[in-house]
């Protein structure tokens, strides 16, 4: 395609795509300190709150793959431009729910809006740059993507606290109509030429029935004591059936929805794996911190916020060095030495007491966040650098794919195991504890219950520390990967 724009137009243009991935990725963190305030709005349990998170991860994750078929059959700028208007439409839905059930149903509708918006985002930057500049639009997508977490939490916090949680999606609505009409109007020549290929869809089915049946179950799982219960064992094993159906068919159809046939280079298989087991473990930490500090810590969300943007900060810094060395070192040793360093962080979080004060709490994620761009550019470099050229795209969107899925799967199995333990550790100290007839009952039950959620969060971080050291080990079977010529196009 040949196409020029203006510079003025291509900095409006720029900003534009910028923002909008900006907002999508800023809608995976913003909730995320958000949960205890909707889930005490809407009178449900903190636990039940996380599925505002979890039903957006997996909508999204649902969608990613669906992508390359929508620009193909509808072009890249009108698919791009009709999922921003409907993230504004499932947003205001989203602000104006009045039980959990139609939030939970909206986040849905707007993970599924917000899944092509990152990748075709990007590629529009890409048609829309001169190919010698082509790296300055990477650099414009990595920083939003790095600079939401740093404004998620602080932004969600804030405005929950000044105007209560619906405004947290309601703000998505001026954003969504600006960047949706600015950019068919400044984009229509570098509209994608149409294409009619066949959507796969048994395959999409088969992929929501599973990954949907897993969710749930994961979900309710706690709620409904797991396997005494008809219900979760239904939902496994229609999990566990759909899984076997979705292979089977996905390596046997002419056009998959998901190319599975990237798994046989082991340098991607065990990247993806790295990356699933690291992702997962870090979005872990970072829903069940606020749900710990608003919770248990009396913080405020906007106090919980300041404390998770800490992560955010030597991230940003560290992410240039990042991308330069991955050029010029094996990019498994730094792959190995991020994912340590998150590990020995983690670690020192398992010690955590109920009188730590707001720096001892937000110091540690401060230095964490040096290790997130040597583990995340390195890895998705070492992941697309093992496949074919002409399977990169399939790749990309598969890895995108399992690495949100990682995080919803892991925020259920974090939190539902975090409450069990708290329970555990509460039923412990009961056990072992003497009245004093000097202590009111309610100061003791008050003691008792922050003691069994401190223990309960050091139990859950020091799970997340081995989780960690497993992926570092992991990936030392990836075969040594070849240098890559362009480490930024390959690492997003």
């Amino acid at each position: 395609m040949v196409a020029d724009i203006s510079n003025k137009k291509l900095a409006i243009a720029s900003v534009l795509l910028a923002a909008a991935n900006l907002m999508v990725v800023l809608d995976m963190t913003i909730a995320n300190v958000s949960v205890p305030h909707i889930a005490g709005g809407l009178a449900v349990s903190g636990n039940e709150g996380t599925y505002v998170i979890t039903s957006y991860a997996v909508a999204e994750a649902i969608s990613v793959p669906l992508t390359g078929w929508l620009a193909s059959r509808f072009g890249s700028l009108r698919v791009f431009c009709m999922a921003i208007l409907l993230f504004g439409v499932f947003s205001a839905m989203c602000g104006m729910a009045m039980n959990l059930g139609f939030l939970v149903t909206s986040r849905v509708l707007q993970g599924l809006a917000g899944g092509p918006i990152m990748p075709l985002a990007q590629t529009l930057l890409m048609l829309i740059f001169p190919k010698e500049k082509q790296m300055k639009a990477m650099a414009i997508w990595s920083m939003t993507t790095l600079v939401a977490p740093i404004l998620g939490p602080i932004l969600g916090g804030f405005i929950c606290d000044a105007w209560g949680w619906p405004w947290i999606f309601l703000i998505n609505i001026p954003l969504a109509i600006l960047c949706s009409i600015c950019a068919w109007v400044l984009l229509k020549p570098f509209e994608t030429p149409l294409q009619k290929i066949k959507i796969d869809i048994v395959g999409l089915l088969l992929l929501v029935v599973f990954v949907g049946s897993l969710q749930f179950m994961l979900d309710e799982g706690q709620k409904l004591d797991w396997f005494s219960s008809y219900e979760i064992i239904a939902l496994a094993a229609t999990a566990l059936l759909g899984f076997i159906a979705f292979l089977i068919w996905e390596l046997t159809e002419k056009n998959p929805i998901v190319d599975l046939q990237v798994f046989r280079y082991r340098g991607f298989t065990i990247s993806v794996l790295t990356i699933s087991l690291t992702f997962g473990a870090f979005f872990g930490s970072i829903v069940l911190t606020p749900l710990w500090l608003q919770l248990n810590m009396d913080y405020t969300a906007t106090s919980a916020g300041f404390v998770m943007a800490m992560n955010g900060v030597f991230a940003l810094m560290a992410a240039p060095i990042a991308a330069m060395m991955t050029g010029k070192f094996d990019l498994r040793k730094l792959v190995s030495i991020g994912i340590l360093w998150m590990a020995g962080v983690t670690f020192m979080r398992s010690f955590n007491s109920s009188d730590m004060t707001f720096f001892q709490i937000a110091v540690p994620l401060l230095f964490q966040g040096i290790a997130l761009p040597f583990f995340f550019i390195p890895l998705s470099g070492l992941a697309l650098s093992s496949v074919n050229p002409q399977q990169i795209a399939s790749a990309a969107g598969l890895m995108n794919f399992l690495r949100t899925l990682a995080g919803a799967f892991a925020t259920s199995i974090v939190t539902t195991a975090w409450n069990t333990q708290a329970t555990v550790y509460r039923t412990d100290i009961v056990g072992v504890m003497q009245p004093h007839p000097e202590i009111p009952i309610a100061l003791l039950n008050n003691m008792v219950e922050s003691q069994s959620v401190v223990l309960a969060t050091n139990h859950i971080f020091m799970r997340l520390t081995v989780v960690f050291v497993i992926a570092a080990i992991v990936v030392w079977f990836a075969p040594k990967p070849s240098q890559i010529a362009n480490p930024m196009e390959a690492a997003h």
